[in-house]
């Protein structure tokens, strides 16, 4: 008569996922933002993992938790593995459409650069269709279902598009008040605040040994704080490649000649090379173009 004993049950997947993403991020709170579950979901798998191996994969402590030993060890093992299975999947995705291409980037890239090439795209490239996803961090393209990546990040990441150069912009009649970048201190300021150092980066060159604080409204949308720079309610620091198109339109103008240029330019990367030919490849081409 066979035998058929009964297997040994694997690991959940979701648990493993959980736990890489806590051990990997440090803590659980950033395991669930990635992953999009609560930071209670996380633990809860991660319970449920060390309940199933019958040892602690972190310690836990009022002030966070840490790596156990162990968990140290597989760590490396288990990101390696959850990488080469993202870009499996992304794979298959590019297989089951071909002619489509997902590009994550930020949301003020979105609106005010790659919205304006989008129309040459279609024209250029028919029959491929083009997905955005605005999103305030990159994502980690080895597990994230995106194609290309539209980042200010470091040179070394990618393919350079253009150098992040800033400087003060604002509408001709607010110009006219400025004679020298002291006298930003009696104008309104305005400030994003995904980009809240660029006034001290610019001023740095600008009014070097001078402390400037800029005084006015603070935004977290660029493309509304760029609109009300247009619309006359004060002076922003424009990031070249964004506002361009105003500068050529005349909406606004640079009033100070002096600049900065940030170590970050703006950069396109996807996990892996895009094939040649296919889709993405294409779409890249155009954009460097």
């Amino acid at each position: 008569m066979p035998v058929a004993p009964p297997r040994p049950k694997p690991p959940a997947l979701n648990a493993l996922r959980a736990f890489e993403a806590a051990a990997r991020l440090g803590g659980f709170a950033a395991a669930a933002d990635e992953l999009g579950v609560t930071p209670g979901a996380v633990a809860a798998h991660v319970k449920a993992l060390e309940d199933d191996l019958g040892a602690m994969l972190f310690q836990r402590q009022p002030q966070g938790v840490t790596l156990t030993p162990l968990a140290r060890r597989a760590l490396p093992g288990l990101s390696e593995a959850f990488d080469r299975l993202g870009l499996a999947v992304q794979g298959l995705r590019a297989e089951a459409a071909p002619r489509t291409v997902h590009i994550a980037t930020l949301p003020a890239i979105a609106q005010l650069w790659l919205s304006p090439r989008l129309p040459a795209i279609r024209e250029g490239l028919p029959g491929i269709t083009v997905s955005i996803t605005a999103l305030e961090a990159p994502p980690n393209l080895k597990r994230a279902p995106y194609d290309l990546s539209l980042f200010y990040r470091p040179p070394s990441e990618g393919r350079i598009l253009a150098q992040d150069v800033i400087f003060p912009v604002c509408a001709p009649a607010m110009a006219a008040r400025l004679h020298s970048p002291a006298d930003l201190l009696a104008v309104p300021c305005l400030t994003d605040t995904a980009w809240a150092g660029d006034w001290a980066a610019w001023a740095a060159i600008a009014l070097p040994g001078q402390e400037f604080a800029p005084r006015g409204p603070v935004f977290s949308l660029y493309a509304l704080a760029l609109a009300e720079a247009v619309n006359g309610a004060g002076v922003l620091i424009g990031h070249e490649a964004l506002v361009r198109p105003a500068l050529d339109a005349g909406t606004l103008v640079a009033p100070f000649a002096q600049r900065a240029t940030l170590p970050c330019p703006l950069v396109l990367w996807s996990a892996r090379p895009p094939r040649i030919g296919s889709a993405a490849a294409r779409v890249a081409a155009l954009l460097g173009g």
